[in-house]
């Protein structure tokens, strides 16, 4: 390595190595030539030396690699102890420097002794920036700083896209970054990016943990999502002492993903059951892979499942939940491996058909040994679709209903006992209602409160209108843990499913997924008793409408007067306040496990007889 270099250019390796050629050979191509080089190779599944070609040998360049992923904050960590000189540049592998770049930077803070840091304009997929790219962090490849103590935040402390609160805002401690003016880098866009894997809807904690092969615990953020304090919200089930498999425990393989409220799995462990996981490598942000962060379940490595299948022999696959999972599910259910197989899903058949994996839904529903629905209509709606499916053992069971457990304390004081108004809440991203309608009830004295951080960010223009047509009236929170579902939900007169009118008129051919689906929510709105509102869609098949009549939980309106003149009606909500405390339990996974347990052992003697 170079021994008298003025910058350290620190290049970050994971899974690009196709991308790396040109990101080194713009290094090459500087007007600067006092440079060294560290390249860090973060457990990347490919052969980075290889990628590096002839570059490997020269003096400048060092390759160092981890054995496993560690994460962005720890391979930019190494690459600033190895480094010698005074100066810092950073060039992700998929990035390009363009040539004169390192020199207008190190001239930038040459000219301004106090800055700790240099910004460089850069080309990115929507055009370019002279300094910061809206709506993003400073990005690695148009930053140079001084040397200093100061490390980025590594894997264990925080995980997040968020490269301000990773380093640069404590380097630049209040103070503004100096920019070169010119345009000298490129942040190239593709959907293998880092931040891409991190951001909700579409990338998020799973996608993550999947992509970078995460074994530990997380405490995530990106900047579209809130806090997952995996480490502390987990801690107390990862801490407790494993339950000793029963004479009659079941080893059950749970294969595909695990979707809301995943430590629900654990009931199962708890009764003596032996639990074994293989995860999809495609989840979404909301479906959960492991290896799981609440502990005893024994993963099976996803690169040789086949072979660890056959040498485990579980009594039973338990294959769940959600469309994402489909491909995965049939590739372990095409394979005849012997096992009774039970299909358990949840949402939903439309995605399947959008996304081109219909076929294999429909071999899961009629090859399995047994099938759970989230609710009768999604069976009804199967057993007209796919006629072969109501053949099959069946069973009903909400996916992802949340452990007892978390369900803990008394109801709080209602917020409308203290100002004479009604308060609303929506528990989770908002499914309407439209502003018109939080605008209109605005004008009447009732308030709409959101938990979710996710609004903030990917629900902008609904929370604006929302926030135009009711000023005083939308209130916007942060995300509450299960543990606090009841202590914070309670406080409120009612609370919003999705809202939608539907239009089946009692067809089941023309249902949607809003129909046949029973939200996660209502099960955080059941535990703190808490009535649901949603829209009056009598003569249509709606899954949501059927459960919450039958079991008196809550409110069906037509028009905005009509639901204020509901929410206004002390005796009425106070009864629907009772109702649905007093069966909260229902809306626990803890309820039904033994049921299921029974199902499965069901299956199991159907195929072996």
């Amino acid at each position: 390595m170079a021994h008298a270099a003025q910058v350290t250019v620190v290049v970050p390796v994971h899974d690009q190595e196709a991308w790396l050629p040109a990101a080194l050979d713009s290094l090459l191509r500087q007007t600067l030539a006092s440079w060294e080089c560290v390249v860090v190779d973060d457990g990347s599944p490919g052969d980075v030396a290889a990628a590096m070609g002839a570059v490997a040998d020269d003096r400048r360049f060092r390759l160092v690699r981890h054995e496993r992923n560690r994460g962005l904050g720890a391979a930019l960590n190494w690459g600033l102890d190895l480094g010698t000189a005074p100066y810092v540049a950073y060039l992700p592998a998929d990035d390009v420097l363009h040539a004169g770049h390192l020199e207008s930077l190190l001239d930038t803070l040459n000219a301004h002794p106090e800055a700790p840091l240099a910004v460089a304009g850069v080309r990115h997929e929507h055009g370019a920036a002279t300094g910061r790219i809206e709506g993003e962090p400073l990005q690695l490849v148009q930053v140079m700083h001084r040397r200093t103590d100061e490390r980025w935040l590594e894997r264990s402390e925080l995980t997040t896209d968020d490269l301000d609160r990773m380093l640069w805002d404590r380097l630049l401690d209040g103070r503004d970054p100096v920019e070169t003016g010119r345009i000298t880098c490129s942040w190239v866009a593709h959907p293998g990016q880092r931040h891409r894997a991190m951001r909700e809807p579409w990338g998020g904690l799973n996608p993550y943990r999947s992509k970078y092969g995460v074994q530990e615990p997380l405490r995530f953020q990106s900047t579209a999502g809130h806090l997952h304090d995996e480490v502390a919200h987990y801690r107390h089930l990862r801490e407790r002492p494993a339950t000793p498999r029963a004479a009659d425990g079941l080893k059950i393989l749970l294969v595909g993903e695990l979707a809301h409220n995943p430590e629900r799995i654990l009931a199962l462990h708890e009764r003596g059951h032996e639990l074994h996981g293989l995860w999809t490598d495609t989840p979404v942000w909301f479906n959960t892979v492991g290896p799981v962060p609440f502990g005893h379940v024994t993963e099976v490595p996803r690169e040789r499942w086949r072979e660890a299948v056959r040498e485990l022999q579980p009594d039973l696959v338990y294959a769940l939940l959600n469309w994402q999972a489909v491909p995965f599910a049939h590739e372990v259910l095409a394979e005849d491996l012997g096992i009774p197989f039970v299909w358990h899903f949840k949402e939903g058949p439309f995605f399947s058909r959008h996304h081109g994996h219909w076929d294999r839904l429909v071999d899961l529903h009629t090859r399995s040994d047994g099938v759970v629905y989230s609710s009768p209509e999604l069976r009804d709606w199967f057993a007209v679709t796919v006629p072969a499916s109501a053949s099959r053992p069946s069973m009903l069971l909400d996916g992802d209903l949340p452990r007892a457990e978390g369900m803990v304390g008394e109801q709080s004081d209602l917020l409308s006992a203290r100002d004479g108004e009604v308060h609303t809440v929506i528990a989770g991203r908002p499914m309407g209602p439209p502003p018109e309608v939080v605008g209109t009830l605005a004008e009447a004295g009732i308030h709409v409160h959101v938990y979710s951080e996710k609004a903030h960010h990917q629900m902008r223009a609904w929370v604006e209108d929302c926030r135009r047509a009711a000023p005083d009236h939308l209130h916007l929170h942060g995300q509450v843990t299960q543990s606090d579902w009841v202590s914070e939900f309670s406080q409120y007169d009612a609370g919003w499913l999705h809202d939608f009118t539907s239009t089946n008129g009692g067809d089941l051919h023309a249902a949607s997924w809003d129909d046949l689906n029973l939200p996660a929510r209502m099960a955080t709105l059941a535990a703190a008793g808490v009535p649901m509102i949603q829209r009056d869609s009598s003569g249509s098949v709606v899954a949501s409408q059927t459960l919450a009549r039958e079991r008196e939980l809550g409110l069906f309106w037509r028009t905005p007067d009509d639901l204020v003149a509901q929410l206004r009606d002390r005796e009425l909500m106070e009864g629907l306040r009772k109702s649905v405390w007093s069966q909260r339990a229902l809306f626990t996974f803890d309820a039904w496990v033994d049921d299921l347990v029974e199902f499965f052992r069901a299956c199991i003697a159907s195929h072996r007889g």
